[in-house]
């Protein structure tokens, strides 16, 4: 353990100890008596002595030192009770202390920094054991006590958790504290007399990662818009990076995402997070991404157990996972085991005697007349017990009657069909109901295709080779003899041989029913009867702008294949697409979403199709089908770390791998669909729907190796593109039961060499060899990291973008209004960081003009406009302020958009007298002037005034004069007086411009207004002098 640093005398230290290592800096001393294998008799008088001591007086046996070189006085620093736990302690001095050193010139300031350092770390390590004793521990509110007096955030600005470490400032470290909190990254220092603060928005995060330098091999790297920061020295670097991993991906999708996130319950307030909501959060997050199940499910334990595998007749040690509706398994052992069971297909839930062979055993028995054997589960009743709670609550939700008469004969109807292509059941669930309402959806239900659509081609079409039959014949008998075993439902087995039946093909004849339940799309096509049909039901007929899009693609989708060259299946293509934009209108419609609906509906009945559509959108492909298309993107970056890691000649070859990314967006959105011959892809949707998109990565990693040498010999991205398209396009499936279609995705010459055949059976398998190794946890940890990267990427593109629009329009330079666009920008986000939750599409939405996605209220606009409009002098400031924003809210939604905001900004700044006067008119009038303005001395708030004619006032005696042409001599005669003297206006002029404020009835100023019009216009006249003038 660590200590606190006290000072011993070198000659007093060397009596009782033995020195075991040294270094420059620091000495790792045993205590004699202790570990000697002779019988000295100072040893033995020193063993005698601790031996007899109180526990509480014993010294523990090792111990290091900080020396300072020239100095006879030692700190003791650390100290152990056995030679590894003491080693440990000198290792972290090694990596983390000991070249860090050598940066200092004074000896004080080296023992200065070393004890500051381990008081540091004895406070984190008494802060994590309070944590883990108390919710909120004395330590916790020390600190919070000192981040709120250190940076004077908002009381909402909530300090989520701190460490101990360094921040390098070039080769220099500054130890001190770092502090994380909800919308902050901060860090503060007192080293030498000298004060150091640093706060960072995790919303300016542009990366966050690990890095290592020449004095330490593992540092937290923060990279912002102009800057990088290195962090360092932390007792556990681990958890600290993925604290700030969490943090900063919260916000940021909180702050710039928010079209497509869906927060977890527990952190839609950020005023409520904590460091153990984040830590569950990141565990939700691997347990949904593992399982791949929906969103909304929430892990409730994770616990150490082992499972019995009849297949290989023992217990599989792995850990179990409980949610709210789903009881899963996964071994410890990569790809050995996995089982997913939803509690609808649960019947009980038993205790077994505990025995020394079987300790704390449980029975999970399921509908499907399979029972699950779990052992060495840690509190076992509590488990068991709530458990049971949830299966009644789920049962009670969602009350099920499983027909187990179709069961027994289900294996051999599906396997000894004749017709590979017959309609064989899969064991569906059927719900029960009462008779009126079955008989009440019957009405309802639409005319819907009732089964899939390649059935009916294959009745119509061509026989297929006896060849390739009898190979479809024989992946069927090993489907047939692996599913006895392994089982047949959703409750199966998952196993690496069934990772090989897939990468093989699944038969044609199951590959429907198998998709649904690898997706598990058979659950909730299951827990909702007659959802579909009321959605087609309630959708069809409607005329909006999705449908549209929908319309126009129809018959964009697989017009190659027969099925969608009549209306029968462009029927159910329209029916399924519009049923799901009416179900999820946040995604709505998306462009390739018709070509992965048409494949699903040539192996899936109607209403599975819409299911596996909702499991492929919502969970599967996560934030692939919105405006933004931001899940593609993030896939995308993480494609090309990818491509550095596992091909690196290739990534040194083609140094802008955003040619590559652009290329293979296509691979990602249509599951290469779109660029590959459907009897060729499908097998690749068959691996993609078992492994997820580590399919799609490791095949496309395999397709670019297969082509790294022609790729790195390419010229551009052009021929990069040619020989992509070429290979793909020459991708055949020679286990395919039916002819090959036609395919029209390649673009090439007939004077090129012809290109070599590749089987779709060998690219898999390669890529399941070569590039399979990647694990989920890994992938869910680089989308994260990469998320961050695209949406920064996305925030830069508007801000070029509203930059581009307008600058034409104003007079500010551009370095300036990139600053004036940062400040708008961050005075948006300080509302969403502390203010009461609002709804943030009324001021960020992604799917407006560029220009119009960030907006600010009045009180930003009031900090604004007092930060820095010209136009400030005092007690005035406040009512021009309210008057320019209610002049600038134009639709009178209260939330003003950067390019007015500009636009007033630059009249103040560059714009000629005529346009200041018209401003300052105009702040004087409706809609600027309001009944309750409080400045009630302005003559124009006459109730005569005409709002439609600003420049005709009535008069008592029922005239009315028209100041407009008066208006327009003066300015005429303010430009004549400008061509004489060839002075600037506003110096010139200025007692003339306050003469006429005096006397024009449309612009009368009192004397608390005279200061204004003199900031309006500088000159050398003192005010004192305009004032008695006046």
């Amino acid at each position: 353990m660590w200590l606190k640093p006290e000072e011993v005398l070198l000659k007093n230290a060397l009596k009782l100890w033995v020195t075991q290592k040294s270094s420059c800096y620091f000495i790792l001393q045993r205590r004699r008596g202790h570990g000697e294998g002779g019988g000295r008799l100072t040893g033995r008088l020193v063993g005698a002595l601790d031996a007899v001591l109180d526990s509480n007086a014993r010294v523990a046996p090792f111990r290091i030192l900080l020396q300072v070189p020239g100095s006879q006085v030692y700190s003791p620093i650390a100290c152990g009770a056995t030679l590894e736990e003491i080693n440990q302690h000198w290792d972290w001095l090694e990596q983390n202390l000991l070249h860090t050193l050598s940066v200092f010139d004074n000896k004080d300031d080296i023992a200065s920094f070393v004890k500051g350092k381990v008081k540091a770390l004895i406070a984190e390590e008494t802060s994590s054991r309070l944590a883990e004793q108390e919710e909120e521990p004395e330590k916790f509110r020390e600190a919070l006590v000192k981040f709120e007096a250190r940076f004077n955030f908002p009381e909402a600005e909530k300090l989520v958790t701190y460490y101990s470490c360094c921040c390098w400032k070039g080769r220099v470290p500054r130890q001190g504290w770092l502090y994380l909190s909800i919308n902050h990254l901060c860090f503060y220092s007192f080293f030498l007399g000298k004060e150091l603060k640093l706060v960072v928005p995790w919303v300016d995060i542009q990366k966050l990662e690990r890095t290592s330098n020449v004095f330490l091999t593992d540092t937290i790297r923060i990279t912002t818009q102009n800057k990088e920061r290195d962090f360092s020295m932390f007792l556990n670097l681990d958890e600290v990076f993925k604290i700030m991993e969490q943090l900063a991906d919260v916000t940021l999708r909180r702050l710039l995402d928010n079209e497509g996130f869906d927060l977890d319950p527990g952190l839609q307030e950020p005023s409520q997070i904590t460091k153990r909501d984040l830590e569950a959060r990141a565990q939700n997050e691997f347990f949904r991404a593992f399982f791949r199940l929906p969103r909304r499910e929430k892990l409730h334990a994770v616990l150490d157990c082992s499972l019995w595998t009849p297949f290989s007749r023992c217990h599989t040690a792995g850990r179990m996972f409980t949610s709210d509706s789903y009881i899963c398994f996964a071994s410890k052992e990569a790809g050995c085991c996995k089982v997913i069971l939803p509690l609808r297909e649960v019947v009980s839930i038993e205790k077994m005697e505990d025995t020394s062979l079987l300790p704390n055993p449980i029975i999970v028995s399921v509908r499907s007349k399979m029972a699950f054997q779990f052992i060495e589960l840690t509190g076992r009743d509590s488990l068991v017990e709530s458990l049971l709670a949830r299966l009644k609550q789920v049962h009670a939700d969602q009350p099920v009657r499983y027909d187990t008469t179709q069961d027994e004969d289900l294996t051999w109807s599906m396997f000894h069909s004749t017709s590979m292509c017959g309609d064989h059941r899969f064991g569906r669930i059927e719900m029960v109901s009462s008779e009126n309402s079955e008989e009440r959806e019957k009405e309802m239900s639409p005319q819907l295709h009732p089964e899939a659509l390649v059935a009916g081609f294959r009745r119509s079409g061509s026989q297929s080779p006896d060849s390739r039959l009898s190979r479809e014949q024989i992946k069927m008998r090993l489907w047939h003899d692996h599913l006895l075993e392994y089982g047949r439902t959703v409750c199966m087995f998952r196993t690496e041989k069934i990772r090989k039946l897939v990468a093989m093909g699944i038969p044609e004849s199951l590959r429907g029913k198998l998709w649904l339940l690898f997706s598990d799309a058979v659950t909730d096509l299951a827990s909702h009867p007659g959802y579909y049909g009321n959605l087609v039901e309630e959708s069809m007929g409607k005329c909006c702008l999705v449908t549209e899009e929908i319309e126009r693609d129809l018959h964009r989708s697989l017009p190659e294949h027969p099925a969608f060259q009549n209306e029968t299946g462009i029927a159910a293509l329209r029916r399924v697409l519009t049923a799901y934009a009416h179900r999820n209108p946040r995604i709505g419609y998306c462009q390739s979403m018709n070509i992965l609906t048409s494949l699903l509906l040539l192996y899936a009945e109607e209403e599975e199709a819409f299911w596996l559509l909702v499991a492929v959108c919502e969970r599967m492909l996560p934030d692939y089908f919105n405006h933004r298309v931001i899940g593609a993107q993030v896939d995308q970056s993480v494609f090309e770390e990818l491509i550095k890691e596992q091909l690196p000649e290739l990534a040194e070859h083609m140094h802008d791998l955003s040619a590559l990314g652009s290329i293979s967006l296509s691979w990602f959105l249509t599951l290469f669909l779109s660029i590959m011959p459907l009897e060729s892809a499908v097998n690749v949707v068959d691996c993609f729907f078992y492994d997820g998109i580590k399919a799609i990565f490791q095949l496309g990693l395999a397709v670019l190796e297969a082509n790294a040498e022609d790729l790195c010999s390419s010229k551009d991205d052009s021929q990069a593109l040619m020989v992509l398209s070429r290979f793909l396009d020459h991708i055949r499936n020679e286990d395919s039961p039916g002819p090959p279609l036609g395919s029209h995705h390649a673009f090439f010459s007939d004077d090129q060499e012809p290109c070599p055949v590749t089987d779709i059976a060998d690219l898999i398998r390669d890529s399941y060899e070569k590039f399979g190794d990647q694990s989920v946890a890994q992938i869910e940890h680089m989308r994260c990291k990469h998320r961050i990267r695209v949406l920064q990427g996305h925030e830069d593109t508007t801000k070029q973008n509203v930059l581009r629009v307008v600058i034409p329009e104003v007079s500010v330079l551009p370095e300036d209004l990139e600053e004036l666009y940062d400040l708008f920008k961050r005075e948006h986000m300080m509302s969403c960081y502390w203010e009461q939750p609002r709804p943030v599409a009324l001021r960020h939405d992604p799917s407006r003009p560029y220009a119009e996605q960030y907006r600010i209220d009045a009180r930003q606009f009031a900090r604004l406009f007092q930060l820095i409009s010209p136009w400030t002098c005092g007690a005035h400031t406040e009512i021009l302020t309210e008057r320019t924003f209610r002049l600038l809210d134009e639709n009178m939604d209260h939330l003003i958009e950067f390019k007015a905001f500009v636009s007033c900004l630059d009249i103040m700044y560059n714009g000629e007298m005529n346009e200041k006067i018209k401003l300052l008119y105009r702040l004087h009038i409706p809609p600027a002037l309001t009944e309750n303005d409080r400045d009630s001395q302005s003559p124009l708030k006459n109730p005569l005034l005409s709002t439609s004619r600003p420049l005709v006032f009535g008069k008592s005696n029922g005239d009315t004069v028209d100041y407009q042409k008066q208006l327009k001599q003066m300015i005429k005669d303010l430009a004549k007086e400008k061509d004489k003297t060839e002075k600037e206006l506003p110096k010139m002029s200025q007692v003339w411009t306050v003469f006429c404020a005096e006397n024009s009835p449309f612009c009368r100023v009192t004397g608390s207004e005279v200061g204004f019009l003199i900031q309006l216009h500088p000159s050398p006249i003192t005010s004192k002098a305009i004032i008695k003038e006046r």
